[in-house]
């Protein structure tokens, strides 16, 4: 099992909507997971539509590829870049650490995730 951003076994993210990259409710990431989908965010309405301004609509159901469409309270596995850059933007979601896989933190730091942290 990977590990999590707190050094223990990656935890699932979200079962329904059935999120990550390979949809097995995890933020697990591999070779081709070009956005490495890797934090396990809880998104809000203000991320949507800031994820929504920046060309990557979360809410609008994609029925031939199997997605609902988010609201706010869903549990998704993020992008870290999308994430990082709506940290900068002051509109980064809550994050679930036990959930956040470790890479992540090749991108943004430890402190950043958990200033957000659900638990926190």
């Amino acid at each position: 099992m990977p590990t999590n951003v707190l050094g223990t076994p990656l935890q699932a993210c979200c079962m329904k909507p059935r999120t990550g990259f390979y949809r097995d409710g995890y933020c697990r990431t591999g070779p081709n997971d070009i956005g490495l989908h890797t934090v396990c965010a809880v998104v809000t309405a203000e991320f949507l539509e800031f994820s929504r301004s920046r060309g990557n609509d979360l809410s609008t159901p994609r029925p031939e590829f199997e997605f609902p469409g988010l609201k706010a309270g869903d549990s998704w596995c993020l992008c870290v870049s999308r994430w990082a850059e709506a940290l900068q933007a002051g509109k980064a979601p809550a994050v679930v650490l036990e959930a956040t896989h470790l890479s992540a933190l090749e991108f943004v730091s430890l402190e950043d995730l958990r200033a957000h942290a659900v638990n926190s």
